[in-house]
This record gives structure tokens, sequence and C-alpha cells, in this order.
């Protein structure tokens, strides 16, 4: 148990450069939510929903993060700030990582009968600052999700999400990358918070530069042919 707290705390002190210790890391919303959100997740299995629910509705407002009971989440979670909703059904894997102002949000279903509406992050997934990640869509191993990106489709292993409505960014896709980056967020390597929006208008601009040159060249092929 001790050891598995140990790792669990190196692994956010991996992701964030701001704690000098693990004791600065127990006092983070995010530590606390997780940990409640346990109690809370075996309570609700128990099929204890009140006392659940009562779990749920205290580590709320405690932290600002509401993690529903019934939400299934893997080792090393990780939600930096506050802010964060995640519905019923989500599933979190391992090594995730999400930043603050985030929703895992879920669709009615069109029949009424409740089932599967929230997304499934599987391991290493990051999520940006205020981005909203909807229904039962699935967000593949190592994706990142930029700032304020809508998506409600299944995201491809790798690949970087910008925009609204989401779509994927031909800068550093479509690969599953082994270092952190921080907030989600292509292009720069060294990436400054303050700057998010810069940075998502710079991929954009990349990303249709890169198709201009490929219709070009299509062009240019279709009249040598002829």
């Amino acid at each position: 148990m001790f050891g598995r707290l140990i790792a669990y705390l190196d692994s956010i002190k991996a992701r964030d450069p701001a704690p000098r210790s693990r004791w600065e890391i127990l006092l983070y919303p995010g530590v606390h939510a997780l940990a409640l959100h346990r109690v809370a997740n075996a309570l609700f299995r128990a099929r204890l929903f009140f006392l659940a629910r009562l779990v749920n509705h205290f580590s709320r407002f405690l932290t600002a993060i509401d993690i529903h009971p019934g939400a299934v989440i893997g080792r090393n979670f990780f939600v930096d700030h506050g802010f964060t909703v995640i519905g019923e059904t989500a599933e979190i894997g391992d090594n995730v990582t999400i930043y603050q102002c985030v929703t895992l949000g879920g669709t009615s279903p069109d029949n009424g009968v409740a089932g599967k509406r929230h997304p499934t992050l599987l391991d290493g997934v990051i999520i940006g600052s205020g981005a909203q990640v909807l229904g039962p869509i699935t967000v593949g191993v190592g994706a990142r999700i930029g700032a304020n990106a809508v998506v409600t489709k299944d995201v491809t292993p790798g690949a970087v999400m910008v925009g609204i409505p989401a779509r994927a960014s031909s800068v550093d896709g479509g690969r599953a990358d082994s270092t952190f980056i921080p907030y989600g967020t292509p292009c720069s390597e060294q990436f400054d918070p303050q700057t998010q929006k810069v940075e998502l208008l710079r991929c954009e601009i990349e990303t249709l530069r890169k198709r201009l040159d490929a219709l070009l060249s299509e062009h240019e092929d279709l009249r040598d042919r002829a």
C-alpha cells in the first residue's frame, strides 16, 4: 500500500515540476479527489448509492472536482487543478492526465435507457484545459486533446486533437509520444500555458499549410499526366 502511494506521488512529480517534495503533492486537490473517489466507488459497487453520493458531494465541496462514484479509474490518474467533471459511465486507463475545467460528459440515450454514455480514455491520454470530451467515445492510447477542444468522435491512438469540433492535427500527430506533453498541446517544445490560444492557432495554420501543399502536389501530378 505504502509503495503504491509513493509510486503514485512520483508519477505526479514526473508530470508536474512545481512540487518540491512528495509532501506538497499530498496537498493537491486532485490527489484528495482520487482518494475519496476510491471510497465512493467501493460504496457504489456495493450498491450503497446514498453513501457513495454523500462521499462524492463531500469530495466536490473539498476539491472542486466532481467524479461520479460509478466512474472507473485506473492507476496514476492525475487531475491538475480543479473544476473538472467526470460522468458516471466514464472509464479512465492508467497514467491519464487531466487539466482544469475539463468535462468528460455524457449524451442522453435516444431510447431513454441509461447505458454507456460517457467517454473511455485509454492509457497515457492527456486532456488540456477547458476541453470537453462528450459521449460514449474512445480516446486512444497516448492521444492528446488540446485546450478548449470539443471531442465528440473516437480518437485514434497518438492523435493530437484541436479545435471545435475537434479534428486531428497533422503536427506531431498519429503516433504515441513517449515524452510527457504538458496541457496536451503540440507544436512548441517550450510551451507556456499563457499562450495556449496562440499555440492552437499556430497548429491550425501549420495543418492548413500542409494540406495546401498536398493539394498543390496532387494538382501538379494531374497536370503532368494530362
